[in-house]
């Protein structure tokens, strides 16, 4: 029996994401999303596709949770991007209303599901869909440390020119402005991308890498960024269901770790078919501490917004 994944969100980032899976040969995918005709629309294209790609998988689209019973994997793909006009707290409350509900009929259905956030901001979505879950940490899982690390990587191949395999970038901490790249465990072929770039280059990656959904944005005008995004979602998806014990970055809630507690921190992951099997501390110095902690207050301080943390 093949294993079933759902997307909430069938726009661009929960579409591309199903492309994904489906051309992988993944998994089962179903597309859920409010707007009559679009998921089931975008799931019937993609099926139709298959045959040519030689996959045997199923795409269904519903505006409802019935068909996404069973799901082994449940991707939040769902919200609204903030408007002219909308403060940061209004976006906060309207993204929360829709995760949570998202999170609570999806749970409804597939109660043993793994939880992949992508919704922003997504920190402090992961905890949204903790408390409407009930989930234990190592079933809540958000999407970013991926996307971010596969950015810096891309900058750090273009400038280097050299093949993407050859690149391992490390990035911590929130998805935002305040994320923290961390060249001494970003390497080429195992080499320190310290040795083999100045300290001036390496900022400005840094500085790109933690604008690099801005900087799209600012390009496409009307948007964002869904080609990586919904990348990432399928390489986290693919370590669960084929339980590869792969070591990725993801937004996991610490409990301890890095000094961190109660709050979704991106930080390297063991994941497997259980989700989160482990997490890896990394060994950082003063200053790679103190920026991972400034990232953490910019996460805590969305949280409470919230009132999650005063509530929980």
């Amino acid at each position: 029996m093949r294993k079933k994944v759902t997307i909430v969100g069938a726009g661009n980032v929960g579409a591309t994401t199903a492309h994904w899976l489906a051309a992988k040969e993944l998994a089962d995918v179903v597309l859920v999303d409010v707007v009559e005709g679009v998921p089931q629309g975008k799931a019937l294209d993609l099926q139709e596709a298959l045959p040519v790609e030689g996959s045997d998988v199923t795409v269904t689209g519903s505006n409802d949770y019935d068909v996404t019973k069973d799901s082994d994997i449940v991707v939040i793909t769902a919200g609204l991007p903030r408007k002219p006009g909308m403060s940061r707290d209004d976006l906060l409350k309207v993204n929360a209303q829709i995760v949570g509900s998202a999170t609570e009929a999806a749970v409804k259905q597939s109660p043993n599901c793994i939880l992949i956030v992508v919704t922003n901001p997504l920190d402090a979505m992961c905890e949204v869909a903790r408390q409407k879950s009930g989930f234990p940490r190592e079933r809540i899982l958000g999407m970013a440390g991926v996307l971010d690390s596969a950015r810096m990587a891309a900058f750090i191949a273009m400038e280097l020119k050299v093949s993407v395999d050859n690149v391992y970038a490390a990035v911590l901490g929130g998805h935002g402005d305040q994320m923290v790249p961390v060249p001494r465990y970003s390497t080429v072929a195992g080499v320190p991308i310290t040795e083999l770039m100045d300290a001036a280059t390496i900022a400005k990656i840094v500085d790109r890498t933690a604008k690099g959904g801005g900087e799209i944005v600012a390009l496409l005008k009307t948007g964002s960024a869904y080609y990586a995004p919904a990348r990432a979602i399928t390489e986290m998806a693919d370590a669960i269901l084929r339980d590869k014990h792969k070591i990725l970055p993801c937004a996991v809630r610490l409990n301890g770790e890095y000094g961190l507690r109660d709050l979704f921190i991106g930080v390297p992951c063991k994941l497997g078919a259980g989700g989160l099997e482990a997490i890896v501390q990394l060994k950082l110095t003063a200053d790679e501490s103190a920026a991972l902690t400034r990232s953490a207050a910019a996460v805590k301080e969305l949280v409470e917004a919230l009132g999650a943390i005063s509530g929980a």
